[in-house]
């Protein structure tokens, strides 16, 4: 018989692990994986959440059980193949991107006034055919991007001078901001303040403009809540949703409900109550609730923390490449993606109002998955500028795609690897 020791674990063996997680860590193209590995698990948890959450409503409205899950399966591959793209773009590309992305946001944000619908208080969509349009959603991609190229030229000059800096960012983002509020959208107006707040904390900026700026938005956001009566309910649903349990805490309360019958592991796949005409907005604003039940907290840790991880992702890349766009644009990306998040699940859960905007990469709805989807290839193409990605990548030869096209005659000529020698 093998005797059983009482010691400790030997601490070498300890140390020898600590050792190979930092050499994991150290990889040139962790990042890249990293980033890859969590958004393909969060859209597989999103399309199949989706399905789950709008085949009923579906049901009852005289369309197949999966109406809505194709139409976000056909988003989810456009998305997928905007992601590709993008992850191969040069980052001069991006650097130009933002400006006229701009225009054409804001272009879109003055027409939705003129020709868009009014729905829940909100008028955010153009409707053309089966298509639907929500042009705040390419605001905020349009605003990583030209907010990041203009103070990155400023640092790259050495005009660290705020009034300098501030003068073209901070009429930008007003007439940005008065444009979708004009559309009744305070949930999107938040995020931008949130991506405008991110650029100036990588930049440096000092605890004065951040504590004037935090004023200013905040005496705002009170200002716009009480000139709608809509807004002020929302605000005393969520003071006291159980008072309000059939009237302006309707939603809150039913989502609750959900999360708090779901227990540790949830009712299993599919099997979720409130998605039964209880929750309004089971497959957008309130999926979260929906996953709750049915995966139960496990599965709402699991989604916090691959949102966790994808933040993580994003700071590491910002950290590790020197190019200041490159760090200024992949912090602003993250605090909207992983910001918005956090808003969607808060509101949820009850700590934060609600505000309407989706839950990133899980909730229905294509306008807010491709300028995602477009923003996580840039992140894909930033970590390829990481120390060592390139060397990496090329000792990696040529991907499949490449390959199959050269099989296919369509491609050159794939090359082959170069054989690795061992180390002595």
């Amino acid at each position: 018989m093998t005797a059983v020791s009482d010691r400790p674990p030997d601490a070498a063996s300890f140390k020898g692990r600590l050792v190979r997680v930092r050499e994991l860590l150290a990889r040139p193209l962790f990042s890249y994986h990293l980033l890859l590995g969590v958004s393909a698990l969060l859209m597989a948890l999103g399309l199949m959440m989706v399905l789950s959450a709008s085949s009923i409503h579906a049901l009852q409205t005289r369309q197949s059980a999966f109406a809505l899950f194709g139409r976000q399966f056909i988003s989810m591959a456009l998305g997928l193949l905007l992601m590709w793209i993008c992850s191969r773009l040069p980052l001069r590309f991006f650097r130009l991107a933002g400006y006229p992305l701009m225009v054409f946001a804001a272009l879109g944000l003055v027409l939705v006034m003129f020709i868009g619908t009014s729905e829940q208080g909100a008028q955010r969509w153009i409707y053309i055919g089966e298509l639907t349009i929500q042009p705040s959603e390419p605001a905020k991609l349009a605003l990583v991007l030209w907010g990041a190229d203009l103070l990155a030229k400023g640092a790259r000059a050495g005009q660290i001078e705020w009034r300098r800096l501030l003068i073209p960012l901070m009429p930008g983002l007003a007439i940005m901001a008065v444009l979708v509020m004009l559309g009744s959208d305070l949930g999107t107006t938040l995020v931008l303040m949130m991506i405008f707040l991110a650029l100036l904390w990588v930049v440096g900026a000092p605890l004065k403009l951040f504590g004037g700026i935090l004023s200013v938005m905040v005496l705002a956001t009170v200002t716009m809540i009480t000139i709608e009566g809509y807004r002020s309910a929302r605000i005393k649903g969520w003071l006291d949703p159980w008072g309000n349990a059939q009237d302006a805490g309707y939603q809150l309360v039913q989502g609750q409900i959900g999360m708090g019958s779901g227990g540790w592991f949830g009712l299993g796949l599919g099997a979720s109550r409130q998605k039964w005409n209880w929750t309004p907005h089971a497959e957008s604003d309130f999926i979260f609730s929906i996953l709750g039940e049915e995966l139960g907290l496990m599965g709402t840790l699991v989604v916090v923390a691959l949102f966790g991880l994808l933040g993580y992702a994003g700071l590491r890349v910002a950290t590790r490449v020197r190019d200041p766009f490159v760090r200024l644009a992949s912090v602003a990306a993250i605090a909207w993606i992983v910001g918005q998040a956090i808003v969607n699940i808060g509101a949820v859960i009850g700590v934060l109002p609600i505000t309407g905007i989706p839950l990133p990469l899980i909730s229905y709805g294509g306008s807010a998955l491709l300028p995602t989807l477009a923003a996580l290839g840039m992140l894909l193409a930033f970590a390829k500028h990481e120390p060592g990605a390139r060397e990496a990548l090329a000792a990696r030869g040529p991907g499949p795609v490449a390959r199959g096209l050269s099989w296919l005659g369509l491609g050159g000529p794939a090359r082959r690897r170069r054989p690795v020698r061992a180390r002595r």
